[in-house]
């Protein structure tokens, strides 16, 4: 590290945090118009969200080790030319395969910002600041949901759906200019000797942890929950309810609302609580929001304040427990903190590629499936959120 980190560093260091977004929320609203456009079947459609979900949990786990291995930042600049790539690729695509793999390589390039971002900041602000640097950075995280859905439900409604990559491509390039003059490498030396273990080895001794597992398959598992509750919105809101695109963009808001609220909290409270007590907090409210909607949908009260409110309360609870389930992840071995950061970015996407895919597969154009998928994902992250807790009660 050369410097010490100064304002524009944060904001390009934030702006990079985006590029989940442009690759995930951005894409929801136009969910319904792929499946009219080329004429494919549910699943087939929601491949084309999920893909973009497991793409960027298998890249993480590579962004994550080659980041220890070869610096920060020629990794994050790479990766974010991907995305650029990607992005042209799915705005020219003229079949649903074309489509798939456009978002495929969409997806491995923001994979880099999403797993880099978060050890970038630990190298920058340290241990002792990262929880509430990763609040901070996810709070500023949450702008990409509240704007993207209504972005991209108002181009499908007005320009159609290939105008939502077009702006996907002008973002992107804005944000690898600005990593490219403003983000410098941050990569401790110790960093590069701890990489040398291998990657193998990296995961083997990081899993050998209990504590550390628990943590990354909390944040997974949560994760799943809530991209079961946004891909399945979008289709509620279009095929049942009848709904427009942009009534969607707008409800959708509520998700990031409450995600933002519970970074907010966990900043706030940042290492006066502890990291167990919080991730169990953030799992316990998660799993009580999902309980209500599940209710509410059952008993057929099914109205977009039914799907987004509790999906409010959700989100806020996956805020609560992101940052310290993260930061805790990280800290089993500081040595390998990008390999750490990569497998817990890699989990909370992979989870929400699983739950949403499986949505995809029972989708039947009711509730039901939703409320199955969301509340199978909430309930193993409640699981896993009280293992670490436990571990530190019985270790007194």
């Amino acid at each position: 590290m050369t410097s010490a980190p100064g304002p524009l560093f944060a904001l390009a260091l934030g702006s990079i945090a985006l590029i989940g977004p442009l690759a995930v929320h951005l894409f929801l609203p136009i969910i319904p118009a792929i499946k009219v456009a080329f004429g494919v079947s549910d699943a087939v459609t929601q491949l084309t969200f999920s893909i973009a979900l497991f793409a960027m949990a298998f890249a993480t786990l590579i962004y994550g080790s080659l980041a220890d291995r070869y610096g920060r930042r020629p990794v994050l600049l790479s990766g974010l030319c991907l995305f650029l790539v990607g992005s042209i690729v799915s705005a020219v695509a003229v079949s649903a395969p074309t489509l798939v793999a456009g978002r495929f390589i969409q997806a491995v390039g923001a994979g880099s910002g999403m797993t880099l971002v978060r050890t970038i900041a630990r190298d920058a602000y340290g241990p002792e600041r990262l929880v509430k640097a990763i609040a901070y950075l996810t709070m500023f995280y949450t702008l990409g949901p509240m704007v993207a859905p209504v972005v991209g439900g108002a181009l499908v409604d007005t320009l159609g759906w290939r105008s939502v990559f077009g702006v996907a491509l002008f973002a992107g390039a804005a944000i690898l200019f600005g990593a490219y003059t403003v983000i410098y490498e941050t990569r401790p030396t110790g960093a590069a000797k701890g990489a040398g273990m291998g990657v193998v080895r990296s995961y083997v001794a990081l899993f050998s942890h209990l504590r550390f597992t628990a943590f990354v398959l909390q944040n997974g598992f949560i994760s799943g929950a809530f991209m079961v509750m946004a891909s399945a919105s979008s289709a509620l809101m279009s095929e049942f309810l009848h709904r427009p695109s942009t009534e969607f963009g707008f409800y959708f808001m509520l998700f990031p609302v409450g995600y933002f609220t519970g970074n907010l909290m966990a900043s706030r409270v940042g290492s006066r609580v502890s990291t167990e007590v919080m991730v169990l907090a953030g799992s316990s409210l998660g799993m009580l929001a999902v309980g209500v909607q599940a209710v509410l949908l059952i008993t057929g009260h099914t109205t977009p304040l039914a799907i987004f409110l509790p999906g409010c309360f959700l989100t806020m609870g996956q805020g609560i427990s992101l940052a310290y389930a993260q930061a805790g992840a990280m800290a089993t071995i500081p040595q390998v903190a990008g390999t750490a950061a990569g497998v817990g970015v890699f989990l909370q996407f992979f989870g929400g590629a699983v739950f949403a895919q499986l949505y995809g597969q029972l989708a039947d154009g009711t509730p039901g499936p939703m409320v199955f998928s969301a509340t199978l994902a909430a309930a193993l992250a409640m699981t896993f959120g009280a293992v670490p807790f436990v571990l530190k009660r019985r270790a007194r």
